[in-house]
């Protein structure tokens, strides 16, 4: 994609005082269930990204100049750890503006790529760009929770979710919904936030809670890798494995950001209220090592012994 991709036109005055509005209410609505008013608020015009939009924090390890290429590195360490591959059916939850979906249809060429976002503002545009490549044969986008997923027992060979399943109330709910949609065998894959482990100084609660009310990252959700491997097999998968990926991840985003943010570009779209909490964010951040909250990648596997009761009604 050498072509700028078309953004929705400037805000007016008056929606931006809105959306900036819905913003700041976050900060004072900590962890209630907000996710569709934070990600209305921030529309599809901030994004640090110069083409594409994606909204995660990018994966860095091939040393990528711009966000566009990082959140492309993210998709792909997702679906390769998925073994995403031709003839596979694929559910992406919290699909964002589709960036990732779009990749993994032209590079993996899955059978078909369902998707599940909260967000009415993210699908609507999400459908838009799929369209407007002549994937929606193959791409099927729709608004619905994670915790209740709109599909049959053993519908996917694999679930996916890029930076998204912290939002999930409960992500242990997602958990159990993400095997139950599973085929045996079937492979979840994800990118997350989880807290680190060890013990935490009073001003950094102080931050951290900021930052998840922000967010909208419910409290039960705040467990450290070792407690989120327990919950996997808890939900029924095997073959668990959370690893930190933090160095990869936040530390070059803080960098990239931090120049990012200075942009005429950026300064011209993003949410006036969303551009002073990244600064914030990014600015404060002279020890650049997860004290707060880890950066994980997470694998698990639907057991082959699993019973589907389909075969057992097959000749």
């Amino acid at each position: 994609m050498g072509k700028r991709s078309r953004r929705a036109p400037p805000v007016s005055n008056k929606q931006s005082i809105l959306r900036s509005l819905a913003l700041l209410s976050l900060f004072f609505l900590p962890t209630r269930t907000q996710v569709r008013r934070l990600y209305a608020g921030l529309s599809d015009n901030n994004s640090l990204c110069h083409e594409k939009y994606y909204m995660n924090l990018g994966y860095w390890a091939k040393a990528p100049k711009r966000l566009d290429e990082a959140g492309d590195d993210m998709a792909r360490l997702v679906a390769d750890a998925a073994g995403l591959g031709a003839g596979m059916d694929i559910l992406d939850v919290g699909f964002g503006f589709a960036d990732q979906d779009i990749l993994w249809m032209k590079e993996y060429r899955p059978s078909s790529i369902h998707g599940v976002n909260c967000s009415a503002v993210q699908v609507g545009r999400a459908r838009e760009r799929v369209a407007a490549l002549g994937l929606q044969a193959h791409v099927f986008l729709r608004e619905g929770e994670a915790t209740v997923l709109p599909y049959p027992d053993q519908r996917f060979d694999a679930v996916l979710a890029l930076e998204a399943a912290f939002h999930f109330r409960s992500r242990g709910a997602f958990l159990r919904e993400a095997h139950r949609v599973l085929r045996p065998g079937g492979r979840l894959a994800m990118t997350d936030l989880c807290a680190a482990t060890g013990s935490i100084e009073w001003p950094a609660r102080i931050q951290g809670s900021i930052g998840r009310s922000f967010w909208q990252i419910p409290a039960e959700n705040m467990y450290d890798g070792g407690e989120y491997s327990r919950r996997l097999r808890s939900a029924g998968f095997d073959e668990a494995q959370v690893a930190s990926i933090w160095p990869d991840v936040y530390p070059r985003f803080v960098e990239f950001a931090r120049a990012r943010l200075r942009d005429a570009d950026v300064r011209r779209r993003m949410n006036p209220v969303f551009r002073s909490f990244l600064l914030i964010s990014v600015n404060a951040r002279t020890r650049i090592r997860p004290s707060l909250m880890d950066y994980v990648l997470v694998r698990a596997r639907k057991g082959s012994d699993a019973l589907d009761l389909a075969d057992t009604h097959r000749p």
